[in-house]
């Protein structure tokens, strides 16, 4: 009696366990019989959309005109992170580079010999939080900033020749007991007619038009990165020579320090992609979000002290800068190689492939296609991601969002916008 109870129990529950999947299943259905009656069978739940790890990378989310970080975007789940690098402290390493630079080249560097050491300056993006950061920095090290709003201003002047510009000031610089007038003659956001910033094309343009305005008058020339100094340079700084000093260490511009270059700032692109992925990785595992970065992981991998931080009120993860001079150049002539102490592979049979979507907000920009997606492309390897990489135009954010239209497909997003306002533009789709 007993058993014709059981086997009429375990009938009953294998039909239902058949009606539950649909009839058609029959995969699951097979399972299913196969499973003994005081077992119980559940759909494994699916994590929404708005619950996946999302990190935002290389442009914060913060308004574009007060730099004040967009809290909501930062915290828009419990798996929600910035990864990018120290803006403020890179800002003061290019300034201290050019300032340094000038002073030690004093004796050759005024090419009229006016006593006044004349620059020009390549605006990235007045609305992007680290091309303000960079101009401010210059500005200060050099000491032509004017204070507005309780900072630097960080405004383009266009030009400047007489010194009167009411959002810069002339500085100084002291040497040998002389003293020097630092003069920025002239200032511009480079950004083309369709609307892309930090446009190279337009940075090679436009000295043309200075130098034809200033002449020798030009003693340095300084770009908020490199993809716009590389453009200056190819198109005359280097056959004038003037020192002209960027910001990225992309691999021509590294290689450039040779030729004249005056120098660039490492901002760390191989800590802060493994950073992007990394984040993602440890939330998608479920364990501690310092898993591999303050701590080792199982495989070795661990980040040290002096190449990030991270702010916990910001939830954000900052890479640290290195200032790239013709003393050191030759350390950083390839930059699509990843950081040796997190480059080691983790079991698959503990961190199973995952699926991630990623846009890069523009895929001409220099630094994002020649040196951060390559990163990207090798840790992503490592770390067991299968990664789906989205290329933008770099002026609309629609180019993008328009690609996103299936995002149940995925485990996770990182996410570059085109301008740092715009974060909502993502999670609405992400809510959906």
């Amino acid at each position: 009696m007993k058993k014709q109870i059981a086997l009429a129990t375990m009938a009953a529950v294998l039909g239902l366990s058949v009606t539950a999947y649909g009839a058609g299943d029959s995969q699951k259905a097979d399972t299913a019989a196969k499973v003994p009656a005081d077992v119980t069978l559940t759909k494994s739940a699916e994590v929404e959309n708005k619950d996946k790890p999302l990190v935002w990378f290389n442009r914060q989310p913060s308004n574009s005109s007060t730099g004040e970080l967009d809290m909501t975007a930062l915290n828009y789940n419990k798996d929600t992170y910035y990864v990018g690098f120290d803006a403020n402290q890179g800002a003061e390493l290019q300034g201290t580079m050019v300032k340094e630079y000038i002073e030690k080249n004093i004796d050759t560097i005024d090419r009229n010999g006016d006593g006044v050491i004349g620059y020009v300056l390549a605006i990235g993006d007045i609305g992007h939080n680290d091309s303000i950061a960079r101009t401010r920095g210059v500005r200060k090290a050099l000491g032509t900033g004017v204070e507005k709003d309780g900072d630097i201003n960080s405004e383009p002047i266009g030009t400047n020749s007489d010194g009167s510009a009411s959002a810069v000031q002339d500085g100084s610089i002291e040497v040998n007991g002389k003293t020097y007038v630092v003069r920025e003659l002239a200032s511009q956001e480079m950004k083309n007619s369709a609307g892309a910033t930090w446009d190279a094309a337009t940075a090679g343009n436009t000295i043309g038009t200075w130098s034809s305005s200033f002449g020798d008058e030009i003693d340095v020339v300084v770009s908020n990165n490199d993809g716009m100094g590389m453009s200056m340079f190819n198109a005359w700084s280097n056959d004038n020579k003037v020192p002209t000093f960027g910001y990225d260490a992309n691999s021509d511009a590294v290689a450039a320090i040779a030729e004249g270059y005056g120098g660039t700032i490492s901002q760390h692109a191989d800590v802060q992609a493994y950073l992007t992925l990394r984040v993602l990785r440890n939330a998608l595992d479920g364990v501690d979000i310092d898993t591999g970065i303050g701590t080792a992981d199982e495989a070795g991998n661990v980040l040290s002290d002096d190449v990030y931080v991270y702010r916990e009120e910001e939830r954000s993860y900052y890479a640290l800068n290195v200032a790239v001079t013709a003393d050191n150049y030759q350390d950083f002539t390839d930059s699509t190689m990843v950081y040796e102490p997190v480059s080691k592979q983790l079991d698959e049979s503990t961190h199973a492939v995952k699926k991630v979507w990623l846009d890069i907000y523009n895929a001409a920009d220099n630094f994002l296609s020649s040196t951060y997606q390559p990163l990207l492309q090798k840790y992503d390897d490592l770390l067991n991601l299968d990664v789906d990489y989205i290329g933008g135009d770099g002026q609309t954010e629609s180019n993008i969002t328009n690609r996103l239209g299936n995002p149940s497909q995925y485990d996770a997003f990182a996410i570059n916008m085109v301008k740092t306002d715009n974060a909502a533009s993502y999670t609405s789709l992400l809510n959906q």
